[in-house]
């Protein structure tokens, strides 16, 4: 499994934000969207990274872009942790069929059952102008989140 590469159509998903409520890429068509897919709710790295996403919030909103945390962990599970976290993002459940979104994506791994940590910049017209697979214990930062936002802006000032 390859993780998808710029240029590639991000593939669209509806999948769980809460137990009873979906989001779906499309519902944040018009903004830039980075997907953060991660090993597991409540592991240190997985809770550093997304802290320091969290953090940055305000970064990503000035540069039109909706962070999206996206593990195989229910629903019940990302409740709890977003709210023990006090995460203002949403985290989404990839967990029935399992890893199907992290399939479409290249990033799902079948020895360990979960998500790779990767990451993903989708523009507002739904087109991967950035991804990254970052090693499975590593925080991979925001630096490079946050450059290709900047790279879009530059594209859309020119």
């Amino acid at each position: 499994m390859t993780i998808l590469k710029p240029g590639n159509k991000a593939p669209d998903f509806k999948l769980h934000s809460t137990p009873d409520q979906f989001l779906s890429l499309k519902d944040f068509k018009g903004k830039n969207v980075i997907l953060a897919f991660y090993p597991a709710d409540w592991s240190p790295v997985c809770s550093d990274e997304m802290a320091v996403f969290n953090e940055l919030l305000e970064e990503f909103k000035k540069r039109n872009a909706q962070l999206i945390g996206i593990s195989v962990d229910g629903p019940w599970c990302h409740a709890s942790f977003g709210k023990k976290s006090n995460f203002h993002f949403p985290l989404l459940s990839d967990v029935e069929p399992k890893g199907e979104i992290a399939k479409k994506y290249g990033v799902y791994n079948s020895k360990l059952g979960v998500c790779d940590r990767a990451l993903f910049v989708i523009d507002k017209d739904g087109a991967i102008v950035w991804s990254y697979l970052s090693p499975m214990g590593e925080n991979p930062g925001a630096d490079g989140i946050l450059d290709a936002l900047d790279s879009l802006e530059m594209k859309k000032a020119a």
